[in-house]
């Protein structure tokens, strides 16, 4: 394909080729008449003339040829040559593919044409041309190509000059714009309303092209609107690509533009971003008002001007809807924006911080997509025009998910029967109205086939109303709302099952130890909540060790019990990383930080949302947590323990009867994050009593805390003898004599050591010997526990660790057994690089010893202390 010579360009480049050319690509054909190889023959095809190309093609000399029939120069039976005698047509030429000899005996593939030549004095003459068969065929494969582009491709092409002016177009152009009267006109005066939609690119494809004639970088799949010749009435989306065409010495001839049109693809994909977009964006609080305006944010301006949501009143209460009833007469309308005014004019283009759409919720001109069109929340949070007696409001009762309370602004909003909301109702289907140019959409909310109530789309001033594709998205996006608006509706009916929930949440089979005997109690609040979140927990740990913990999420309802649970299980999983109570509690609070940023972030914490006073907070939100977590060791009878925010155990020391309060560093409350926390270590002598508890037992309207905890000592430390089951239940009726005014918690806990023959403990020195010492140590005393079904498994799991320790870690290392409800074994060391479980491979020569350690026992895991690591194995104690 070439541009018309009009003096200032040449012969177009072949598809393919890189601009400027490589320095040997060569844009004619292998039959050129400068290119081919070329030999003269006689009637008789004897060679009378032979060509520099054929020399240098077929490698003879002019002296090797001339005189002898052209035919002793093929060499394959199936392609023999036909002299010019046998031609058919002595004006046509005949093409055939033939294997010639090269003068160094190689057989070159090659195609050949002759061509009559006048008749001269020695008679009739041909002139045959030869040319490389693979470097023809391709030269072909490449033309076939650009007769394809040319007439039967799907993709639209244009060629404009360096003045950007049309000068060809190819069919699949003329087919989509149904003329081709566009030689001399502009890229932007191919269509009519033409706008760039790409972020990031001019505001017009002729400045697009310009960059890209000047700089040589090509634009792939620039989205451009507008409205063809051949359908004026509507808006085409197409993707355009532009790159820029040169000839074989680098001179610039224009540029092409490629266009395939993409409007369905684009309509399809703005539809999707939508309910993308919804999910998750709507339904983030159980708030019937606020759930209403995040679909209002969510489809305007980019599916309809105007939003309206009218719910049954039945469903504001709280009460289940009834299938079967059309409720046209009891509609309460709880959230309403303005029809927006036509795209591009009025106050809201522009301020609602999202483009006006147009067509079938296409972006309209003045909206380019990408960065340039933000898809923050599209339409005010507060009131927006009064549609109805409560426009934009939010009820109280919205505000915690509960119907309408006395006083709400809510108020019904009566349809005709034969309105579109009414009869949507009744069909609880999609209704379209407004005639031919239907402006107005009604779908109904529904759940479980009863209706919750109706959303109105409506649409001004558009070129394209509600159609058929536009019934899918707008029966989606209710959907998702119904979901919410109907979890809302169950909020207020679940708060009886709230303290089931609470207690589920709190641990119920707590583990029977070695290290300490324990009671608790809970007693939830007495108020309408009826739930807190209040918990204690006590965890199973490494070298017999336990973990203590008691935390209070601060609030009422299911957000603190569900905060509470959230809390819980991350300790426990923390705590299973032995990590020490300092610590543990700065990976709770980052935990806690993160989700708190990322609570903040979501599309549902909107700018412009209703703001609430100190007191303004729902009963039912969390809106801080403290905790106390401690580990004791029975071995050794130390108890470190760090605090968050929360009270100070109260210890009773059982030898001397009087109890004290340690000075636990107080540490701030989980989730302000960036401030350290501190650990405190105590000896407990065995028996020794701790009270950990929540400020609930306490803390009363006529009691400070101090009072509360002197209370507390003085109860401990008269009746110290009595179960602990008891002492609960006497510590719990002292304090809290009359109404539970907030939870409380209380663990009682009083401590074990470990009888010194059920622990034994042995220093190794650092050379490859302390293993076979370290397995024998193990196996005397394992034998002196009459464990001796364990002995060997021991000794493997001995070995294992010790020689880990001797290879990969320094200093000192350090053997302790113990003899508690399971078989610990633990290797410490001064190192702090923990192994890690892999499958060796059959070649490796190492990598197998913890694989053999984690089969072989129960648990086994690595904890660090101040000095290195720990890394212990657990295994299950023989039948007695």
């Amino acid at each position: 394909m070439t541009a018309p010579d009009d003096g200032r360009t040449g012969p177009a480049r072949p598809a393919g080729a890189a601009a400027g050319g490589a320095p040997d690509t060569d844009f004619r054909g292998p039959f050129d008449a400068t290119r081919a190889a070329t030999a003269v023959l006689d009637a008789d095809g004897v060679v009378i003339g032979w060509g520099a190309a054929a020399q240098r093609l077929l490698g003879h000399e002019p002296g090797d040829v001339l005189g002898r029939p052209v035919g002793s120069l093929v060499v394959d039976r199936a392609g023999v040559y036909q002299a010019a005698a046998d031609l058919p047509g002595a004006a046509r030429a005949r093409r055939q593919v033939l294997h010639m000899r090269h003068r160094d005996g190689r057989i070159v593939r090659v195609v050949t044409t002759t061509l009559p030549l006048a008749h001269g004095e020695a008679g009739p003459a041909r002139l045959l041309a030869v040319a490389d068969a693979d470097e023809t065929e391709h030269w072909e494969a490449l033309q076939a190509m650009l007769r394809g582009l040319a007439t039967q491709s799907p993709v639209g092409l244009a060629i404009y000059d360096t003045d950007l002016r049309v000068v060809w177009t190819n069919s699949a152009l003329y087919r989509e714009m149904g003329t081709s009267q566009y030689a001399g006109l502009g890229p932007d005066d191919m269509v009519a309303s033409g706008q760039v939609l790409s972020a990031g690119y001019p505001p017009t494809l002729e400045e697009t092209m310009r960059r890209v004639l000047t700089t040589g970088e090509a634009v792939i799949e620039l989205h451009y609107r507008g409205r063809p010749p051949v359908d004026p009435d509507h808006d085409h989306v197409w993707s355009c690509s532009y790159y820029r065409l040169s000839d074989a010495d680098g001179t610039h001839l224009g540029v092409c533009e490629e266009t395939v049109d993409i409007t369905d693809r684009y309509l399809a994909k703005q539809r999707l971003d939508l309910l993308v977009r919804a999910g998750g964006t709507v339904g983030t609080s159980l708030d019937m008002s606020r759930t209403a305006r995040e679909l209002s944010a969510v489809a305007v301006p980019r599916f309809a001007d105007g939003v309206t949501v009218d719910l049954v009143d039945a469903v504001l209460r709280g009460d289940a809807p009834v299938s079967g009833t059309t409720g046209a007469a009891r509609l309460v309308r709880v959230w309403s924006t303005p029809a927006a005014a036509p795209p591009g004019t009025g106050p809201r283009a522009g301020a609602e911080g999202a483009p006006a759409t147009g067509p079938a919720g296409a972006a309209s001109p003045a909206a380019p997509e990408g960065p340039a069109a933000p898809e923050g929340p599209a339409g005010p949070e507060g009131p927006a025009t009064p549609e109805g007696p409560a426009a934009g409001a939010v009820s109280p009762a919205a505000r915690t998910g509960g119907g309408a309370r006395p006083g709400s602004a809510h108020q019904h909003v009566p349809y005709p029967a034969d309105a579109p909301q009414a009869r949507c109702l009744a069909t609880g289907r999609p209704v379209l109205d407004g005639g031919p140019a239907a402006a107005t959409l009604a779908v109904p909310l529904r759940t479980d086939g009863a209706p919750l109530g109706v959303v109105t789309f409506h649409r001004r001033g558009r070129a394209a109303p509600f159609d058929a594709d536009d019934l899918p998205v707008a029966d989606e996006l209710v959907a998702r709302t119904a979901v919410s608006i109907d979890n809302a509706r169950r909020f207020t009916r679940e708060h009886s099952a709230a303290l089931a929930l609470q207690h589920s949440l709190l641990p119920r089979n707590l583990p029977s130890l070695t290290a300490v005997d324990f009671a608790h109690r809970y007693l939830p609040a007495d108020g309408k909540s009826g739930v807190g979140g209040d918990w204690f927990d006590v965890i199973t740990l490494s070298g017999a060790r336990v973990g203590l913990v008691v935390g209070d999420v601060v609030g009422h309802g299911l957000g603190a019990a569900a905060t509470m649970g959230r809390l819980r299980t991350s300790v426990r999983v923390l705590a299973r990383q032995d990590l020490a109570p300092d610590e543990l509690l700065t990976r709770l609070d980052d935990l806690i930080t993160q989700a708190a940023d990322e609570e903040a972030a979501a599309p549902g914490s909107v700018t412009g949302a209703p703001a609430h006073g100190p007191g303004d907070i729902p009963d039912d939100q969390a809106v801080g947590a403290t905790c106390l977590y401690a580990v004791y060791d029975p071995a050794s009878g130390l108890c470190r323990m760090a605090r968050a925010g929360h009270p100070a155990p109260a210890v009773l020391d059982a030898s001397r009867g009087t109890v004290t309060v340690p000075d636990v560093p107080a540490g701030p409350p989980l989730g302000l994050g960036g401030l350290p926390f501190e650990s405190t270590e105590l000896h407990l002598p065995e028996g020794s009593l701790i009270a950990l508890f929540t400020d609930g037992l306490v803390r009363g309207r006529a009691r400070d805390p101090e009072g509360g905890l002197d209370d507390l000592s003085a109860l401990l430390a008269d009746h110290r003898d009595r179960p602990l089951s008891e002492l609960c239940d006497r510590a719990v009726t002292a304090l809290i004599p009359g109404p539970v005014e907030d939870d409380a918690a209380l663990l009682l806990v009083r401590t074990r050591l470990l009888p010194p023959g059920r622990v034994a403990r042995w220093d190794l020195g650092t050379g490859p010997e302390e293993a076979g010492r370290a397995r024998a140590l193990a196996a005397r005393r394992i034998a002196a526990w009459g464990l001796d079904e364990l002995a060997f498994t021991t000794e493997i799991v001995v070995s294992e660790l010790v020689t880990n320790a001797l290879r990969y870690a320094s200093g000192p290392v350090q053997l302790r057994l113990i003899h508690d409800r399971t078989l610990i074994c633990e290797v410490s060391d001064t190192g702090h690089t923990a192994p890690h479980l892999r499958r060796a491979a059959m070649d490796d020569e190492g990598g197998r010893g913890l694989f053999l350690v984690a089969q072989m026992t129960q648990h086994w895991g690595t904890r660090y202390t101040a000095t290195g690591k720990t890394i212990w194995a657990e295994q299950a104690l023989p039948p007695p």
